[in-house]
């Protein structure tokens, strides 16, 4: 089966430093791979290239089929892209659920109440549907990111990304956060995660993935990666484990 997210031989430079050297990587529809990896590896740049958020020289992206090669395939790939950032970044003016229906309507063309009843549905599933007329800044961090991942799934994604969605957040607003997307992991949601919540990583991922210094240095199944003697992960992980 072909995957339905493949990296072939990624370079990115920033002026002098090669972010990215040859990356490589596959992944298969309903596969959940969390990326860890000390800070500047590359990690952020990675996802950001899959949808093109970030340009890259050399190598190929293909989603779903779609090569990454024009700006008519680009968007088309972002329209079946859903990102989870560190910040939430919605929109401040607007209430909770104007900010759920808003790309509905405008990409999906959805009617007013298909996108209102998709919404209030999403609201449901993560948690809050007590929050749709509330403002981003009536509600908690938490609560904000668990928006901003609906605002995702309300465009019916086929891949989700998430770039270290909880590390804005707060220590006890964590877990509300990594329960939605390990419920999304269990119901085979195919997702690429930046994060070094290790247990969230143990119970939701088919694979971890170590990037260091823009290279792939370790990749395998979360219990091999957690037990591995590869001196880079120890020294990592004993860093993730002990802050």
């Amino acid at each position: 089966m072909d995957p339905i997210i493949h990296i072939e031989n990624i370079h990115k430079h920033f002026g002098k430093i090669h972010a990215l050297r040859g990356v490589g990587l596959d992944v298969h529809k309903g596969e959940a791979v969390v990326i860890i990896g000390p800070s500047g590896s590359g990690k952020s740049t990675l996802l950001r290239c899959i949808n093109r958020l970030e340009e890259y020289e050399a190598g190929r992206i293909v989603v779903d089929g779609i090569p990454l090669d024009s700006a008519q395939n680009i968007n088309a790939v972002r329209r079946e892209v859903g990102m989870v950032f560190q910040s939430f970044n919605l929109f401040a003016h607007l209430t909770v659920m104007e900010n759920l229906t808003l790309a509905q309507r405008i990409v999906r063309k959805r009617s007013k109440d298909e996108s209102e009843k998709v919404a209030l549905d999403l609201l449901e599933k993560v948690g809050i549907p007590d929050k749709a007329q509330a403002y981003p800044i009536q509600i908690s961090g938490g609560q904000q990111q668990r928006v901003a991942i609906a605002r995702a799934l309300a465009m019916n994604p086929k891949v989700m990304l998430f770039d270290e969605p909880t590390s804005a957040l707060d220590p006890e607003m964590i877990k509300e956060v990594l329960d939605v997307m390990l419920a999304l992991a269990k119901e085979g949601m195919t997702m690429v995660v930046i994060s070094h919540e290790m247990g969230f990583a143990r119970a939701a991922a088919n694979r971890m993935i170590l990037l260091d210094e823009g290279m792939i240095i370790e990749e395998s199944t979360p219990d091999k990666f957690l037990t591995s003697n590869n001196e880079r992960i120890r020294i990592f992980l004993s860093k993730v484990l002990h802050m």
